[in-house]
């Protein structure tokens, strides 16, 4: 894994968590327990504290970020799809951002909702818990029914799962 110090501060990552060998995680960023951290992300606390809860995944080239003034949070049981962007957001426990779903300043997205595949969640933007939200501006379209919150938590469960088995397995085989 890749953590940089910023300006004396440096990231802290929960042991049971993995973080990929290609992904930069910088400054003031705290990741707990039981997460999954892919490769190409981003987590840049060079400007104010991003704190990630236990059981999250955030996947394949996403990037987190702040604005001075503004942190980050990301709760616990979180799925965080494939280049998705989350800025000076709040993201709480049990929510989805879908792959390629942009978060911007002061946006909250409610415990167990799902941000769609491709939205867009504008600045300062409430989304209910256990809404979805899809579009351009991203907007309430449903809530979410039992069989996709069970899906949530497989997915969960899964990543979870993949945290032990890529720090047990996952080996460079190109290297001297």
């Amino acid at each position: 894994m890749a953590l940089y110090e910023f300006e004396g501060i440096a990231p802290t990552v929960g042991d049971s968590s993995f973080v990929h060998s290609h992904a930069d995680v910088i400054g003031d960023v705290v990741i707990g327990e039981n997460c999954w951290i892919g490769p190409g992300v981003r987590i840049r606390g060079d400007t104010e504290q991003i704190v990630i809860g236990d059981g999250t995944s955030i996947q394949d080239n996403c990037v987190i970020h702040t604005r001075d003034g503004m942190g980050l949070t990301v709760g616990s049981d979180v799925t965080v799809g494939h280049c998705a962007v989350l800025h000076s957001c709040t993201i709480e426990d049990k929510a989805i951002v879908g792959m390629g779903a942009i978060v911007t300043d002061g946006a909250v997205v409610g415990s167990g909702a799902i941000v769609a595949e491709g939205a867009v969640v504008k600045a300062r933007l409430e989304v209910p818990a256990n809404s979805i939200v899809a579009g351009v501006p991203a907007k309430v379209v449903g809530e979410v029914k039992p069989h996709q919150r069970e899906n949530v938590l497989i997915g969960v469960t899964h990543y979870i799962d993949m945290c032990t088995r890529y720090k047990e397995s996952m080996h460079r085989i190109d290297e001297g």
